[in-house]
């Protein structure tokens, strides 16, 4: 019988971020390895494009869209991908790109200040995304559910920016993140029905440490969050909150980050260009850039799509 390596308590990047990929992304987001293409999908969303970097061969392409493109997801029953773009969900075939997206759902037709920004599936593969603010100032933003079957609701509300969200490792504690006021919220989620109770604030950023953005799980349900401004993703203990390690990236504006790779001990992550000044964009020229960094412990597969 073959025994589990033991997951460390305390987990550490073996070696330093290397960048796979210096696109120079405006909104590098959404994060997501497809283990079914070895290759890791990921989003600019103020430029409209969807980035697809291949593991086998270092292979680069992309998609240009007509508005925004904000986060992504395999489908189990079907080929292609969900994808959430500025008002609401579509799905997307990179095989037949010249087919293009047809919105499945917009819940916000009202709210012309609006766009959607990050989201994830759940292991009922149910997507939840959240929308926010053009200006990142407004608190119109909120949390979605989408299942498979095309129903929508609407579980939280009253949000600048909205990012994650991410779920504990027994999936009943669901993590988001109300980025303007630094702070990762967690909800008590009820698997089955795919509802959430009980908001509290998990965890607060500490100033000058910059604001919680993208976020994953690994398999030991620690978190790992983007700081945006903080030049950094920092795991913390799920129960505590305590930040366990920190991996320093070379450019401010960390966006997200996701597990991959044959053995899911990779950690790649996203950055952005937005809101760098000149001076700072020479200082940092791998800004926008995609990075990845080995793990000594592994993540998780991302849910697919139900639909």
């Amino acid at each position: 019988m073959t025994v589990p390596a033991p997951v460390p308590s305390t987990p550490r990047p073996l070696g330093e971020p290397r960048c796979l990929w210096p696109a120079q992304a405006t909104l590098g987001e959404g994060t997501l390895w497809s283990p079914r293409e070895r290759a890791l999908y990921w989003v600019d969303i103020l430029e409209r494009t969807l980035h697809r970097w291949q593991a086998d061969d270092g292979a680069r392409r992309s998609w240009h869209f007509d508005e925004e493109i904000s986060a992504v997801a395999e489908r189990a029953n079907a080929p292609g991908l969900l994808v959430t773009l500025r008002r609401g969900f579509a799905f997307f075939d990179p095989v037949r790109p010249e087919r293009v997206p047809a919105y499945l759902h917009q819940p916000e037709p009202s709210l012309t200040g609006n766009r959607f920004n990050d989201g994830k599936c759940d292991a009922r593969g149910r997507f939840w995304g959240g929308t926010m603010d053009f200006d990142c100032e407004a608190p119109t933003g909120a949390l979605y559910r989408f299942d498979p079957d095309g129903r929508c609701t609407r579980h939280a509300q009253g949000f600048a920016v909205t990012n994650g969200p991410t779920w504990s490792g027994d999936g009943r504690t669901l993590y988001f993140n109300d980025t303007v006021q630094g702070r990762v919220l967690a909800y008590d989620f009820d698997p089955e029905a795919g509802t959430l109770a009980h908001e509290r604030e998990w965890l607060r950023f500490a100033p000058g440490d910059g604001v919680p953005d993208g976020m994953t799980t690994d398999a030991a349900g620690r978190l790992w969050i983007a700081h945006w401004g903080g030049a950094c993703v920092s795991c913390h203990d799920a129960a505590s909150a305590a930040e366990l390690c920190r991996i320093v990236l070379p450019t401010s504006h960390i966006t997200n980050c996701a597990f991959g790779g044959d053995d899911f001990c990779t950690l790649f992550i996203t950055s952005a260009c937005s809101g760098l000044g000149d001076a700072q964009r020479v200082a940092e020229p791998l800004a926008g850039g995609l990075f990845s960094v080995r793990i000594d412990s592994p993540g998780l597969p991302a849910p697919r799509f139900g639909g």
